[in-house]
């Protein structure tokens, strides 16, 4: 039997990462955008456990895929799934699903940065070599191109989204909600 309050939130939640994914700023060097999606991928993976951030992302990954516009610049559509920038699609799945897990043992602020320093680290890995492999690129560019240029501001957004999550979590948990 499926948990509709987890159901909702993961629904909830795919519905942020399509609004934030919309703070969407192109590079002239790079088909992969700055955009506030990571921010959200954070949101997600630390308040909703590893099976249901995984669901959540699937859920916006499924509706970009039917053509409606949750992807940066109000794009959706296969083309973005299994384009340039689709691999970090797919890694945030993974990222969000090892955030979740290790928050699943313990909810520290600690063991926040680390799974999400984690969940980072999956969706670069599977991101550049999907843009790798898409684009014809060796590893050595697909990082400069993808991945290099986003450190800096996706640990900005990891910090902040860890002092969030904490406050968040405690009010769901004291709505019931979690």
């Amino acid at each position: 039997m499926i948990p509709v309050k987890k159901l909702a939130l993961s629904s909830l939640f795919a519905a942020l990462i399509a609004l934030l994914a919309q703070i969407s700023i192109p590079l002239p060097f790079s088909p992969v955008p700055i955009t506030g999606q990571t921010f959200g991928i954070f949101l997600v993976g630390s308040l909703l456990g590893g099976k249901w951030s995984a669901v959540s992302v699937l859920i916006y990954i499924l509706l970009g895929a039917v053509g409606l516009p949750v992807f940066h610049q109000f794009q959706g559509g296969l083309h973005i799934i299994f384009g340039p920038t689709g691999g970090f699609l797919w890694g945030f799945v993974l990222g969000c699903y090892f955030l979740g897990k290790i928050l699943e043992k313990k909810i520290s602020y600690g063991t926040m940065i680390l799974g999400m320093f984690l969940c980072m680290s999956t969706y670069f890995t599977v991101g550049a070599l999907y843009l790798a492999f898409i684009a014809g690129l060796n590893l050595h560019q697909a990082l400069l191109l993808g991945v290099i240029p986003f450190i800096p501001l996706d640990i900005v957004k990891l910090l902040a989204a860890a002092g969030l999550s904490l406050t968040v979590r405690k009010r769901l948990e004291k709505a019931g909600l979690m």
